[in-house]
Protein backbone atom coordinates (compact mmCIF):
# COMPACT_ATOMS: atom_id res chain seq x y z
CA UNK A 1 0.00 0.00 0.00
CA UNK A 2 1.27 3.44 -0.66
CA UNK A 3 2.80 5.00 2.38
CA UNK A 4 2.20 8.63 0.65
CA UNK A 5 -1.51 8.29 0.32
CA UNK A 6 -2.45 6.41 3.09
CA UNK A 7 -0.76 6.41 6.44
CA UNK A 8 -1.67 3.55 9.35
CA UNK A 9 -0.82 3.58 12.51
CA UNK A 10 -1.88 1.43 15.71
CA UNK A 11 -1.85 2.18 19.63
CA UNK A 12 -2.74 -0.01 21.79
CA UNK A 13 -6.75 -0.52 21.20
CA UNK A 14 -7.06 1.55 18.38
CA UNK A 15 -6.37 1.80 15.03
CA UNK A 16 -5.91 5.01 13.12
CA UNK A 17 -6.05 5.59 9.12
CA UNK A 18 -5.21 8.84 7.63
CA UNK A 19 -5.75 10.11 4.52
CA UNK A 20 -2.22 11.89 3.70
CA UNK A 21 -2.57 14.07 0.60
CA UNK A 22 -2.74 17.57 2.26
CA UNK A 23 -1.08 19.07 -0.72
CA UNK A 24 -4.48 18.35 -2.59
CA UNK A 25 -7.05 18.97 0.86
CA UNK A 26 -6.90 15.02 0.68
CA UNK A 27 -8.55 14.84 -2.71
CA UNK A 28 -9.23 11.19 -3.41
CA UNK A 29 -7.95 9.57 -6.39
CA UNK A 30 -8.01 6.02 -7.86
CA UNK A 31 -5.20 4.76 -5.82
CA UNK A 32 -5.97 6.45 -2.49
CA UNK A 33 -9.80 4.53 -3.01
CA UNK A 34 -7.41 1.43 -3.46
CA UNK A 35 -5.59 1.90 -0.42
CA UNK A 36 -8.77 2.31 1.95
CA UNK A 37 -9.58 -1.47 1.97
CA UNK A 38 -5.74 -2.63 2.08
CA UNK A 39 -5.60 -0.25 5.24
CA UNK A 40 -8.98 -1.70 6.47
CA UNK A 41 -7.05 -5.57 5.78
CA UNK A 42 -3.90 -3.92 7.75
CA UNK A 43 -6.13 -2.95 10.67
CA UNK A 44 -8.41 -5.95 11.02
CA UNK A 45 -6.45 -7.61 14.28
CA UNK A 46 -7.87 -8.99 16.73
CA UNK A 47 -6.23 -6.61 19.29
CA UNK A 48 -7.69 -3.63 17.38
CA UNK A 49 -10.86 -2.74 18.80
CA UNK A 50 -11.95 0.83 16.77
CA UNK A 51 -10.80 2.24 14.19
CA UNK A 52 -10.04 6.27 13.92
CA UNK A 53 -10.11 7.77 10.38
CA UNK A 54 -8.77 11.37 9.65
CA UNK A 55 -7.14 13.67 7.25
CA UNK A 56 -4.16 15.09 7.31
CA UNK A 57 -3.62 18.75 6.84
CA UNK A 58 -6.36 21.43 6.42
CA UNK A 59 -9.27 19.29 5.54
CA UNK A 60 -10.52 15.53 5.72
CA UNK A 61 -11.49 15.89 1.74
CA UNK A 62 -12.27 18.12 -0.69
CA UNK A 63 -13.85 15.21 -2.32
CA UNK A 64 -13.01 13.56 -5.63
CA UNK A 65 -9.62 14.13 -7.18
CA UNK A 66 -11.02 15.77 -11.00
CA UNK A 67 -7.78 14.65 -12.62
CA UNK A 68 -7.81 11.19 -11.26
CA UNK A 69 -11.42 11.55 -12.47
CA UNK A 70 -10.45 11.94 -15.78
CA UNK A 71 -7.62 9.74 -16.21
CA UNK A 72 -8.63 6.85 -14.39
CA UNK A 73 -12.47 6.64 -16.29
CA UNK A 74 -11.20 7.63 -19.68
CA UNK A 75 -12.98 10.61 -19.67
CA UNK A 76 -10.54 11.51 -23.12
CA UNK A 77 -10.33 8.24 -24.37
CA UNK A 78 -14.44 7.45 -25.43
CA UNK A 79 -15.82 8.20 -28.76
CA UNK A 80 -16.13 11.67 -29.33
CA UNK A 81 -14.02 12.58 -26.50
CA UNK A 82 -17.01 11.36 -24.29
CA UNK A 83 -15.98 8.93 -21.14
CA UNK A 84 -15.30 5.11 -21.95
CA UNK A 85 -19.15 3.84 -20.74
CA UNK A 86 -17.64 0.67 -19.26
CA UNK A 87 -14.56 2.21 -17.58
CA UNK A 88 -16.35 4.69 -15.78
CA UNK A 89 -18.72 2.22 -14.71
CA UNK A 90 -15.95 0.22 -13.14
CA UNK A 91 -14.05 2.81 -11.69
CA UNK A 92 -17.62 3.68 -9.95
CA UNK A 93 -17.98 -0.27 -9.09
CA UNK A 94 -14.24 -0.17 -7.80
CA UNK A 95 -15.24 3.00 -5.53
CA UNK A 96 -18.30 1.66 -4.09
CA UNK A 97 -16.89 -1.54 -3.13
CA UNK A 98 -13.76 0.16 -1.34
CA UNK A 99 -16.13 2.24 0.81
CA UNK A 100 -18.02 -0.53 1.30
CA UNK A 101 -15.36 -2.22 2.77
CA UNK A 102 -14.70 0.30 4.96
CA UNK A 103 -18.23 -0.26 6.06
CA UNK A 104 -18.57 -3.38 6.93
CA UNK A 105 -15.49 -3.93 8.90
CA UNK A 106 -16.35 -6.07 12.29
CA UNK A 107 -15.00 -3.26 14.45
CA UNK A 108 -16.32 0.39 15.17
CA UNK A 109 -15.23 3.03 12.62
CA UNK A 110 -14.94 6.75 13.63
CA UNK A 111 -14.70 9.72 10.98
CA UNK A 112 -12.79 12.62 12.69
CA UNK A 113 -13.69 15.27 10.43
CA UNK A 114 -12.43 18.78 9.83
CA UNK A 115 -12.20 21.44 7.17
CA UNK A 116 -13.91 20.31 4.45
CA UNK A 117 -15.81 17.48 3.69
CA UNK A 118 -17.36 17.45 0.63
CA UNK A 119 -18.48 14.99 -2.24
CA UNK A 120 -16.73 11.77 -2.39
CA UNK A 121 -15.06 12.88 1.47
CA UNK A 122 -18.53 12.86 2.73
CA UNK A 123 -19.45 9.83 1.37
CA UNK A 124 -16.35 8.58 2.94
CA UNK A 125 -17.41 9.57 6.26
CA UNK A 126 -20.73 8.47 6.09
CA UNK A 127 -18.98 4.42 5.57
CA UNK A 128 -17.95 5.23 9.37
CA UNK A 129 -19.82 4.12 12.08
CA UNK A 130 -20.01 7.34 13.93
CA UNK A 131 -18.72 10.73 12.90
CA UNK A 132 -17.09 13.49 15.42
CA UNK A 133 -16.64 17.07 13.93
CA UNK A 134 -14.54 19.54 14.39
CA UNK A 135 -16.20 23.36 14.72
CA UNK A 136 -15.78 25.03 11.42
CA UNK A 137 -15.97 21.96 9.14
CA UNK A 138 -18.48 22.22 6.52
CA UNK A 139 -19.73 19.12 4.77
CA UNK A 140 -21.96 18.43 1.57
CA UNK A 141 -22.72 16.93 -1.69
CA UNK A 142 -22.24 19.37 -4.80
CA UNK A 143 -22.32 17.08 -7.28
CA UNK A 144 -25.73 18.26 -8.93
CA UNK A 145 -23.53 21.71 -9.67
CA UNK A 146 -21.55 19.76 -11.95
CA UNK A 147 -24.38 17.67 -13.55
CA UNK A 148 -23.84 14.93 -11.34
CA UNK A 149 -24.96 12.76 -8.69
CA UNK A 150 -23.44 11.04 -5.00
CA UNK A 151 -22.79 8.03 -6.84
CA UNK A 152 -20.14 5.61 -3.84
CA UNK A 153 -23.06 5.25 -1.57
CA UNK A 154 -24.06 9.09 -1.11
CA UNK A 155 -28.12 8.98 -2.00
CA UNK A 156 -28.03 6.04 0.31
CA UNK A 157 -25.99 6.63 2.97
CA UNK A 158 -27.18 10.11 3.49
CA UNK A 159 -30.67 8.73 3.34
CA UNK A 160 -30.38 6.79 5.59
CA UNK A 161 -28.51 9.10 8.01
CA UNK A 162 -30.49 11.79 8.32
CA UNK A 163 -33.86 10.61 6.15
CA UNK A 164 -35.43 11.40 2.87
CA UNK A 165 -36.35 14.63 3.57
CA UNK A 166 -33.07 16.26 4.45
CA UNK A 167 -30.94 13.94 1.88
CA UNK A 168 -33.22 15.48 -0.83
CA UNK A 169 -32.47 18.82 0.38
CA UNK A 170 -28.95 18.84 0.31
CA UNK A 171 -28.29 17.01 -2.41
CA UNK A 172 -30.51 18.72 -5.20
CA UNK A 173 -29.57 22.09 -3.04
CA UNK A 174 -25.92 21.56 -2.98
CA UNK A 175 -25.49 22.98 -0.23
CA UNK A 176 -22.46 23.20 2.13
CA UNK A 177 -23.24 23.68 5.53
CA UNK A 178 -21.35 24.13 9.30
CA UNK A 179 -20.51 21.52 11.62
CA UNK A 180 -22.99 23.06 13.86
CA UNK A 181 -26.22 22.03 11.34
CA UNK A 182 -25.01 18.86 10.70
CA UNK A 183 -24.90 18.02 14.33
CA UNK A 184 -29.05 19.27 14.48
CA UNK A 185 -29.94 17.20 11.55
CA UNK A 186 -28.00 13.85 12.76
CA UNK A 187 -25.67 14.03 10.22
CA UNK A 188 -22.78 14.13 12.71
CA UNK A 189 -23.22 12.93 16.61
CA UNK A 190 -21.03 15.79 18.35
CA UNK A 191 -19.21 18.79 17.39
CA UNK A 192 -15.95 19.65 19.57
CA UNK A 193 -13.73 22.87 19.50
CA UNK A 194 -11.83 23.54 16.26
CA UNK A 195 -8.54 20.93 17.08
CA UNK A 196 -10.19 18.78 19.57
CA UNK A 197 -11.65 16.30 16.80
CA UNK A 198 -9.07 13.49 16.65
CA UNK A 199 -9.21 13.36 20.68
CA UNK A 200 -13.05 13.57 20.66
CA UNK A 201 -13.09 10.88 18.51
CA UNK A 202 -10.71 8.74 20.64
CA UNK A 203 -13.20 9.14 23.72
CA UNK A 204 -15.80 7.55 21.51
CA UNK A 205 -13.54 5.06 20.24
CA UNK A 206 -12.03 4.03 23.28
CA UNK A 207 -15.72 4.09 24.56
CA UNK A 208 -16.75 1.36 21.96
CA UNK A 209 -13.85 -0.17 22.45
CA UNK A 210 -14.18 -1.48 26.40
CA UNK A 211 -17.20 -3.67 25.38
CA UNK A 212 -17.57 -7.09 24.12
CA UNK A 213 -15.85 -7.07 20.76
CA UNK A 214 -17.69 -9.83 18.84
CA UNK A 215 -20.86 -8.42 20.08
CA UNK A 216 -20.23 -4.59 19.22
CA UNK A 217 -19.14 -5.95 15.22
CA UNK A 218 -22.84 -8.08 15.45
CA UNK A 219 -24.41 -5.04 16.92
CA UNK A 220 -23.14 -3.02 13.58
CA UNK A 221 -23.85 -5.74 11.39
CA UNK A 222 -27.49 -5.92 12.75
CA UNK A 223 -28.25 -2.70 12.65
CA UNK A 224 -26.98 -1.86 8.95
CA UNK A 225 -28.28 -5.31 7.40
CA UNK A 226 -31.72 -4.72 9.23
CA UNK A 227 -32.32 -1.40 7.96
CA UNK A 228 -35.24 -1.52 5.56
CA UNK A 229 -36.52 -5.01 6.60
CA UNK A 230 -39.55 -5.33 8.22
CA UNK A 231 -39.85 -5.75 12.03
CA UNK A 232 -40.17 -9.25 12.22
CA UNK A 233 -36.95 -10.28 9.63
CA UNK A 234 -35.11 -7.27 11.79
CA UNK A 235 -36.09 -9.22 15.22
CA UNK A 236 -34.68 -12.34 13.22
CA UNK A 237 -31.57 -10.96 12.92
CA UNK A 238 -31.27 -10.32 16.37
CA UNK A 239 -32.18 -13.56 17.51
CA UNK A 240 -29.98 -15.59 15.37
CA UNK A 241 -27.27 -12.93 16.69
CA UNK A 242 -27.72 -13.34 20.29
CA UNK A 243 -27.75 -17.30 19.62
CA UNK A 244 -24.73 -16.85 18.56
CA UNK A 245 -23.27 -14.51 21.64
CA UNK A 246 -24.66 -16.76 24.38
CA UNK A 247 -22.35 -19.22 24.07
CA UNK A 248 -19.07 -17.01 24.23
CA UNK A 249 -16.14 -17.07 26.22
CA UNK A 250 -16.75 -12.55 26.81
CA UNK A 251 -20.58 -13.32 27.53
CA UNK A 252 -19.54 -15.41 30.46
CA UNK A 253 -16.96 -13.39 31.24
CA UNK A 254 -18.64 -9.86 31.03
CA UNK A 255 -21.81 -11.68 33.44
CA UNK A 256 -19.22 -13.14 36.09
CA UNK A 257 -17.48 -9.02 36.10
CA UNK A 258 -20.84 -7.68 36.55
CA UNK A 259 -21.70 -9.96 39.40
CA UNK A 260 -18.49 -9.42 40.72
CA UNK A 261 -18.39 -5.18 40.41
CA UNK A 262 -15.54 -5.32 38.01
CA UNK A 263 -14.13 -4.11 34.92
CA UNK A 264 -14.74 -7.18 32.29
CA UNK A 265 -11.67 -8.43 30.53
CA UNK A 266 -13.02 -9.20 27.04
CA UNK A 267 -10.81 -11.46 24.59
CA UNK A 268 -13.12 -11.68 21.42
CA UNK A 269 -14.30 -15.12 21.95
Amino acid sequence: MAESIIKIRIEGELAYIALNRPEKRNAINQAMLRAIPEAIDEVDRPEVRAIILYGEGQAFSAGIDFTSLANDTGAQGGQGGGPDMQRFRRFVAESQASLNRLETIEKPVIGALHGFVGGLGLELALACDARVAAAGARLGMPEVRIGLVPDVGGTTRLTRTVGYARSKELIMTARMIEASEAERIGLVNRVVAEGAHLAAAEELAREMARNAPIAVGLAKRIIDKGHGLDKMTFQELELLAQSSLIGTEDFREGAAALAQRREPRFKGR
